[in-house]
């Protein structure tokens, strides 16, 4: 298996609805710009736990949201990404996690970016009001959660995608067609498979994102394992990439104060 397998990025300068996303260059390993970014995602500490997105922080920090199934390995791509052990809580029991967990990253006294770590996904033991439940949860943030700009989805690279991952991929289509969201889909537990069974798995979810691909979206593939350190040196550039590009932070202002009410000459 090798180790620096790329990501493969939709085709910016000349897109087309029916390519596939086509394969950039290879970074050495432990670039600089690896290094860089890697040293970026150690700052990720916990901020706080939401039930709903009204509990979440309001403001215009980018976000990037880690998705996918219990048991596609979310919790241990953080952490590997982040280089910390228990940053990202990986429950005993998948799916007993019900919460959306917010971890800020940059300098402690001004954060520049938000990762949120969304539940997990699809277990068979859920209750299915429960199921329901983090589903609207899910929908609505990836559907309008304004200070969203990039959704990691896991994977598992053995199964390809399931009919609940493309479930949650319609929650976002339209936000990473028009390139106001950009996708990144980790291909988990990589080392499990031989060379061609990295690259036929690699095929198959090209095919799958090939709907997503538009003049304006940023899409990218990568095969990936936390235990081998499989494709995290350029999913990290990719993540602090994106931040990069985010727009600058606009302060927000209160609202002026209304005028002093006039005397009434009548009193």
């Amino acid at each position: 298996m090798e180790q620096n397998a790329p990501i493969l990025q939709s085709t910016m300068a000349e897109p087309t609805h029916h390519r596939k996303p086509s394969s950039p260059r290879i970074a050495p390993a432990q670039a600089p710009a690896a290094r860089e970014a890697l040293g970026w995602l150690h700052t990720a500490r916990f901020l706080t736990s939401a039930s709903r997105i009204e509990q979440l922080p309001q403001g215009d920090l980018p976000e990037i949201a880690f998705v996918g199934r219990s048991n596609a390995g979310k919790s241990s791509a953080i952490n590997t990404l982040a280089q910390q052990r228990q940053l990202a809580f990986a429950s005993k029991t998948p799916g007993r996690t019900q919460l959306i967990n917010l971890f800020a990253l940059g300098p402690r006294d001004a954060a520049d970016a938000y990762f949120a770590d969304l539940p997990g996904y699809g277990y068979a033991a859920v209750d299915r009001g429960k199921k329901l439940v983090w589903q609207q949860v899910m929908a609505d943030y990836l559907e309008v959660r304004r200070a969203l700009m990039g959704v990691v989805l896991m994977v598992d690279s053995r199964h390809g995608f399931t009919p609940l991952d493309r479930q949650l991929l319609d929650f976002v289509a339209q936000r990473v067609r028009t390139g106001e969201v950009k996708l990144l889909v980790l291909l988990t537990k990589a080392d499990k498979l031989t060379k061609s069974e990295a690259q036929r798995a690699v095929a198959a979810a090209q095919e799958v994102l090939g709907d997503f691909v538009t003049d304006d979206s940023d899409i990218g593939i990568a095969p990936f394992s936390a235990m081998r350190r499989l494709g995290v040196d350029d999913a990290a550039e990719t993540l602090r990439a994106w931040i990069a590009s985010a727009p600058a932070r606009v302060e927000f202002e209160l609202p002026p104060a209304p005028p002093p009410a006039e005397e009434d000459p009548a009193a």
